[in-house]
């Protein structure tokens, strides 16, 4: 078992930044390849960003890329999402995600969740 937390949502106007915190307890995390998904009102889940078991790979959703970097500090068990740049379209609940595949983005693919983080980005 892996147990997630994510921290650091919250309110931000366009055009700010936030940094998303998740903390992995249980498991060995650097087992584990890690992402970022999120669910708007009334939307699906989506997936953000992932990042590799050693945080050399990265890969985005293009709605983020160039705005949003994913990484990770495998001596503090925690995965980041640095979020610049935000728009009001970001807002959503964030949710962190571990899996043992090296590939995959659908949220079938991975296999433990945290509870997740509300951000507001307002316009």
């Amino acid at each position: 078992q892996v147990q997630l937390v994510e921290s650091g949502g919250g309110l931000v106007q366009a055009g700010g930044s936030l940094r998303l915190s998740c903390a992995a307890s249980g498991r060995t995390f650097s087992n584990y390849r890690m992402a970022w998904f999120r669910q708007a009102p009334g939307k699906e889940r989506e997936f953000v960003a992932t990042i590799s078991w050693s945080g050399g790979s990265t890969y985005y959703a293009d709605s983020v890329k160039g705005r949003f970097t994913i990484s990770r500090d495998n001596a503090k068990n925690t995965v980041y999402l640095q979020m610049n740049s935000l728009r009001p379209e970001d807002t959503a609940v964030y949710y962190c995600a571990a899996s043992y595949l090296a590939l995959g983005s659908a949220g079938r693919d991975f296999d433990y969740w945290g509870q997740g983080t509300p951000v507001t980005v307002s316009s």
